[in-house]
């Protein structure tokens, strides 16, 4: 079964629910949690690839009816020094650092750091399924994650685009815009990166 897409005001992100893991929960959090609706009882695992706003409002609320919230450790400490103005804290009950595989809700995740939009941005793998949630890392059609907000740096969104254009990916699960088959996608964002951001 393909993942489920919810893409949440008001800046269109995607929040992905698969097997019992969801991967970035933010926006307006009633919207995601109507949107859900029964499927919410479904949900043990919270993974964000980072801690903006519109991919990690909605953590706190979701900790609070029993789901478990993973992410990068300095993720964590961005969210802490600037993000927690905007929106409720919310205490992660695993931190990632990378390399880390998940064996639940039939999936096999593993856990790749990808620092560039955030020095703790994360992307999940599934390597069976050939599915790469990417958060604001890659998008389709050539394009990536901006690298001027706290934390974003151009020469390390470059090595991670570098090392996820060398994963076997069937299909792109962004963080913005539609999920696509990945075809060159991954490359061609290396390349724009390369092109613009040196």
């Amino acid at each position: 079964m393909k993942p489920l897409r919810i893409v949440t005001p008001p800046l269109g992100a995607n929040s992905y629910l698969a097997g019992n893991i969801m991967i970035d929960v933010g926006g307006d959090t009633q919207f995601l949690l109507k949107k859900l609706s029964k499927r919410l009882k479904e949900v043990e695992y919270i993974f964000l690839t980072h801690s903006h706003f519109d991919h990690a409002s909605a953590a706190s609320d979701l900790k609070k009816i029993g789901c478990k919230v993973v992410m990068h450790r300095k993720e964590y400490e961005t969210m802490k020094t600037y993000m927690s103005q905007f929106f409720a804290m919310v205490e992660p009950d695993i931190f990632v650092e990378g390399g880390e595989i998940f064996k639940t809700g039939g999936l096999k995740l593993k856990i790749l750091h990808t620092p560039g939009h955030t020095s703790g941005s994360i992307c999940l793998y599934e390597p069976d399924k050939k599915w790469l949630f990417s958060g604001d890392t890659v998008f389709p059609y050539g394009s990536f994650g901006r690298v001027d907000l706290p934390g974003g740096s151009a020469v390390e969104l470059i090595r991670s685009l570098e090392m996820l254009s060398k994963l076997e990916v069937d299909m792109l699960y962004p963080g913005h815009e539609e999920p696509v088959k990945n075809g060159n996608h991954i490359l061609n964002s290396l390349k724009n990166a390369k092109k613009f951001l040196i």
